[in-house]
């Protein structure tokens, strides 16, 4: 599915704010993909799609979820929140007719991470992170790295949101702790 008819699909399912969050998110995936030597069309599929169901309530995510055999940890059952990338494959096949697996795993992990993130993960992972209408401390050192070191800003970012998470005294999901470690490893072998 083209760009444009996506966008004319998802834009009512999405509160005006989120709507503004994912084509934020799409134009700098797109400049990721162009400096890293990514496809631009599954780029743009996952990031116009990543948040698919972020407007949905923890209880829908839930409900979702246990209906399409999504497995739900213990941190997900607590925080609902983090269903909506799984939950979002579910929307994003059924609703767009997105079937390639590549495309999905971005949606699917791009609030968590995971370990041996492909390429397209991390554009999609750190586009969501660095998008123009997001504002914290150390973003625009971030957003320089992002342009010269792909890894290094995806390990900056988790371990931005680690911190963060710790800060609040909020529950950690395994697969941000072990996207983490695994990125530092590949890092250390060059």
């Amino acid at each position: 599915m083209n760009e444009l008819i996506i966008k004319e699909k998802i834009q009512p399912h999405l509160s005006p704010k989120r709507f503004g969050h994912t084509l934020g998110v799409v134009e700098v995936a797109k400049k990721l993909a162009i400096r890293y030597h990514e496809p631009i069309e599954p780029v743009v599929e996952a990031a116009l799609l990543h948040d698919c169901a972020r407007n949905f309530s923890n209880a829908d995510l839930l409900k979702l979820a246990q209906e399409n055999a999504i497995k739900i940890d213990r941190v997900s059952k607590n925080d609902p929140s983090l269903l909506h990338g799984p939950v979002g494959v579910v929307i994003a096949q059924k609703d767009y007719g997105v079937y390639d697996e590549a495309v999905l795993n971005a949606i699917r992990y791009h609030t968590t991470g995971r370990k041996k993130m492909t390429q397209l993960d991390k554009i999609i992972y750190l586009a969501d992170c660095i998008e123009p209408g997001r504002n914290y401390k150390g973003l625009t050192e971030l957003r320089d790295l992002a342009v010269f070191d792909l890894d290094m800003a995806v390990l900056e970012a988790l371990t931005n949101t680690l911190k963060f998470l710790l800060d609040k005294g909020q529950l950690i999901h395994k697969q941000t702790v072990s996207a983490r470690n695994d990125l530092i490893l590949r890092i250390k072998k060059g």
